[in-house]
């Protein structure tokens, strides 16, 4: 008898992934705490694991599978760019770069973009953007006031703007001139943006740091005084923009719709494929001149053309992810009045945070044993961030795994 016959499909699951977190283990920097799962495939908003379980994906890459996994028009542009050409660097044109930039320009507000590969990336395009700015203005001129609770990357630029103490500790010294103020406190702000600021850094909705919106009087006094002191205003985008909010940008939220002068954006704009925006006034475009800045891989003909074709998709996406975004969040508000440890539901179309009173580390591991996959942002925001092309009937089935799981965390919680 073959030794392999005796051997249960489960047991075989399990050593293909003891083979993998082993190598990994050996291998790579032990810097992401994984959960224990390997997957191999993804259709739709689903993706399998190595023994064939399906997961209803409601985190999507951390918000970058906008349209899930395989879709077709996305596999269809992939398949014939690879064909074609992946790679040319910044050195020539392709056909791509351009009409993804007027794109850009014509449903953000502004005018020029610089392409990257990640948000973090972008953000650092921006900083330096802002530092030019102030220089040219005065040599002291460099400070750059950001939010607590703030997350823009971890690069050490991008680090010196985050308003959270555990990524930066073990880094510091960072970047000098870094101001921090709380979110949404009018007073605070005006009384930190001066002569000395280049730049004011807002996540219009904050994802790291627990899903919580800018209100509108916020984004109208960051841009008063950014006016009133000649500083940049910056809207990071990365994560709560490109059609997450059931807008195009978040900042489109407001009524009237307040610019920044600077725009980054990510995650979602490659569907997977690595690409980064800066976007841009022509104001702010005039900080960086020619080989002040650049990026070897960044705006390939593969990204763009693929950004193309999934800007394309969003245009008809944006009502339907408003609607659902606003059923999904009507369904969480119906179990928040059901298990009183749930202390709030906040967001905006299809990214949602439900604030707990307890921990939700076990809760999400509940979750992905029973099928669905979500994360815990702050220990205690049950972050969720569905493809664009979630439906009613998707987001009705996570809400009963949600609710299975919620009631064993309150027997938990009430054995405790």
């Amino acid at each position: 008898m073959n030794a392999m016959s005796t051997v249960s499909p489960v047991q075989q699951e399990a050593g293909i992934v003891d083979r993998i977190r082993a190598l990994e283990s050996q291998y790579l920097l032990q810097n992401y705490a994984r959960y224990p799962l390997v997957l191999q495939r993804g259709k739709g908003c689903y993706v399998s694991d190595v023994s064939g379980k399906r997961y209803l994906d409601f985190i999507a890459g951390i918000g970058v599978n906008a349209l899930g996994y395989a879709h077709p028009r996305m596999v269809k542009v992939i398949r014939e760019q690879a064909g074609l050409l992946l790679h040319t660097s910044n050195l020539y044109y392709h056909e791509y770069q351009g009409p993804l930039a007027e794109r850009l320009a014509k449903i953000s507000g502004l005018a020029r973009t610089f392409f990257c590969n990640s948000g973090t990336e972008a953000m650092e395009g921006a900083m330096k953007m802002m530092r030019s700015h102030g220089r040219k203005v005065h040599p002291e001129k460099y400070e750059i006031v950001s939010l607590h609770n703030s997350f823009h990357g971890r690069t050490l630029g991008a680090l010196s703007i985050t308003g959270q103490e555990k990524y930066r500790k073990d880094f510091e010294p960072l970047l000098p001139g870094a101001k921090f103020v709380p979110a949404n406190d009018l007073v605070a702000l005006e009384q930190v943006v001066n002569e000395r600021t280049s730049g004011i850094v807002i996540e219009w909705i904050q994802g790291e740091g627990g899903i919580f919106p800018m209100s509108d009087e916020y984004a109208r006094k960051a841009r008063e005084l950014a006016d009133r002191y000649d500083a940049l205003l910056v809207f990071d985008e990365i994560q709560c923009g490109v059609g997450r909010v059931g807008k195009y940008f978040a900042y489109q939220l407001t009524d009237p719709v307040v610019l920044p002068d600077i725009m980054v954006a990510a995650k979602p704009v490659g569907c997977g494929i690595p690409l980064g925006v800066i976007v841009a006034n022509e104001r702010a475009a005039q900080t960086i001149g020619s080989a002040m800045h650049g990026s070897t891989f960044g705006g390939g003909p593969l990204a763009c053309r693929v950004g193309l074709e999934f800007l394309d998709i969003l245009e008809g996406l944006l009502p339907q992810i408003e609607r659902t975004g606003a059923y999904f969040r009507m369904k969480l508000e119906e179990l928040q009045r059901h298990f009183s440890f749930i202390r709030e539901v906040r967001g905006r179309g299809l990214m949602i945070g439900v604030d707990l009173a307890i921990s939700g580390k076990q809760i999400v591991l509940d979750a992905m044993e029973q099928g669905l996959l979500i994360n815990c942002t702050h220990d205690t925001v049950l972050r969720f961030l569905p493809p664009y092309i979630v439906t009613e009937k998707e987001i009705d089935r996570a809400v009963r795994i949600l609710k299975k799981v919620l009631k064993a965390a309150a027997k938990r919680d009430t054995a405790s």
